[in-house]
C-alpha cells in the first residue's frame, strides 16, 4: 500500500457531492484510508457522515486545520475559489486549501460565473469514476 493514509472530501450546501465521492470511497477502499468529511456547513458534513466517512468536521476553522494534515483533498473546483457554493467557501478557506501540501483532486462542478474551458459536460457518476479509476486508484496501489 502506498503512504496516502488520509483523504479528506469538502463539501457545502446539502453535501450531496461529498456523500456519492464517499460512498464510492468506502465501497472500492474500505477502511484502507481514512476518508474525512469537511462540510462548510453541519448539514453538509451530515450528510457526508452518513456516507461512511470515518470522522467529520464543520465550518470554517475545521476545514482550515483539517487540511493541512491530509493526502489528498477532493472537492468541487469551487473549494479552492473565495465566496464559491454561495459564499459559504470562504478566502480563509480556499487559501488553506489551495496552499496545503496535499493532492488536490478538483471535479469541474460550474460555480456561479466560472467557466471551465475544455471541461466535458459529463454526469457526476462518470466523473466520480474517473477520479477514482485515473487519479486516485494509481496512487492507493
Amino acid at each position: 500500500m502506498s503512504s496516502i493514509r488520509s483523504i479528506c472530501v469538502i463539501d457545502g450546501q446539502g453535501g450531496g457531492i461529498g456523500a456519492a465521492i464517499i460512498k464510492r470511497l468506502k465501497s472500492l477502499f474500505e477502511e484502507k484510508v481514512e476518508v474525512v468529511a469537511l462540510g462548510t456547513n453541519a448539514i453538509a458534513t451530515a450528510q457526508m457522515l452518513k456516507a461512511r466517512a470515518n470522522r467529520g468536521a464543520s465550518g470554517e476553522n475545521a476545514i482550515v486545520v483539517t487540511v493541512a494534515r491530509m493526502d489528498i483533498i477532493i472537492g468541487s473546483v469551487g473549494i479552492v475559489m473565495a465566496d464559491a457554493m454561495m459564499g459559504e467557501v470562504t478566502p480563509k478557506i480556499a487559501a488553506a486549501i489551495a496552499a496545503a501540501p496535499a493532492r488536490k483532486l478538483l471535479i469541474p462542478i460550474s460555480q456561479e460565473n466560472v467557466v471551465i474551458v475544455g471541461a466535458p459536460s459529463v454526469p457526476l457518476p462518470h466523473i466520480v469514476d474517473t477520479l477514482i479509476e485515473e487519479h486516485l486508484s494509481p496512487l492507493l496501489d
